[in-house]
């Protein structure tokens, strides 16, 4: 005889359960991933099928035999962590250093929580914070490896957008020197640039925010705070001094701000769950990026934003809640 599980009424049943819903996120990376694909070629693709490979492995093995709880691979919660994480490292990193995010990933920020629906933080991004930390050199070598069909981009290795600019700055230079020399397009950042596996193009991530839009995966409400405040907090900046802040399309555009905050800020365990707590949440993620990539050591800051902010959502759910079934 199956447990019941006893709980105050009203009892709200949907279809959708955590399968359904990281199908359709995997889905959503799609475009990203086949991008990705066809600008670095079977380098991208690796580092996804490990990633999957390797999360999957992880958490079978820590709940199969450490555990010893039901497995719940089969929800796909694992793969998309490792889809996540892949596009989060260099497309040349080393097998084994996507091994090494997978175990901290799935091993240390989700199961040692309890798994599913109790982690505080992003798995994938403290996965990836962990190997930034740990391998520096590794996870800032942009150099581009061979593509199946061809020379898709002018680089052969080098700095992000972000990066150059941050180093060119500290040499003193303007921004109009840096973008004439470097010749940065916005045409080229809105459908492929130098960058993480998941970063190539900013067209093709507005692509799966649109699907979970419509599939109603996810609210509307983070993403937007977030994009919000880096344009108007960026748009300040560069109004105050536009020889030294980068304007707000170009901050939209470069590092990795499309790819968190439509598919790890979102999250449902790591994020707040009434609207206007994911605005707070949004606008936190949004003004600690800005910060970091104009005033701190890092070019990028959008990873160190979201888990900041993730340790801030207990308080929040605990300050700003929903109104109760039935109050107006």
């Amino acid at each position: 005889m199956k447990k019941l599980l006893v709980s105050p009424s009203p009892h709200i049943h949907g279809k959708d359960n955590t399968r359904n819903l990281m199908r359709d996120v995997i889905i959503a990376l799609l475009p990203s991933l086949a991008v990705s694909i066809y600008f670095f070629g079977f380098s991208a693709l690796r580092l996804t099928l490990i990633g999957v490979a390797a999360c999957v492995a992880v958490e079978y093995l820590i709940e199969k035999y450490m555990l010893r709880t039901k497995v719940t691979i089969g929800d796909y919660s694992a793969a998309v962590t490792g889809i996540l994480l892949a596009m989060n490292l260099p497309p040349n990193a080393p097998w084994w250093i996507m091994v090494i995010g997978s175990i901290v990933a799935i091993g240390i920020a989700k199961m040692t929580f309890g798994g599913l629906g109790q982690n505080l933080f992003n798995p994938a991004l403290v996965g990836r914070v962990f190997l930034l930390v740990s391998f520096p050199v590794i996870m800032t070598d942009w150099t581009m490896p061979d593509s199946w069909f061809g020379s898709a981009i002018d680089a052969s290795s080098g700095a992000t957008p972000l990066g150059i600019v941050k180093e060119a700055l500290s040499k003193g230079e303007t921004l109009q020197q840096i973008f004439a020399e470097h010749d940065f397009s916005y045409t080229q950042m809105l459908f492929a640039r130098v960058g993480s596996v998941g970063e190539i193009s900013a067209l093709a991530l507005l692509i799966g925010l649109v699907y979970l839009l419509v599939r109603k995966v996810i609210a509307p409400h983070i993403p937007i705070a977030i994009l919000g405040t880096v344009a108007v907090f960026s748009g300040i900046l560069w109004g105050v001094d536009s020889t030294r802040y980068t304007d707000p399309l170009f901050n939209l555009l470069t590092g990795g701000v499309l790819l968190g905050s439509i598919f790890m800020a979102t999250d449902y365990v790591t994020s707040p769950m009434s609207h206007k707590g994911m605005v707070i949440y949004g606008i936190g993620i949004g003004i600690i990026t800005v910060l970091i990539r104009q005033f701190g050591s890092y070019p990028e800051g959008i990873s160190f934003a979201i888990l900041i902010m993730n340790a801030t959502v207990p308080l929040i759910n605990m300050y700003v809640k929903p109104k109760r079934f039935g109050r107006k």
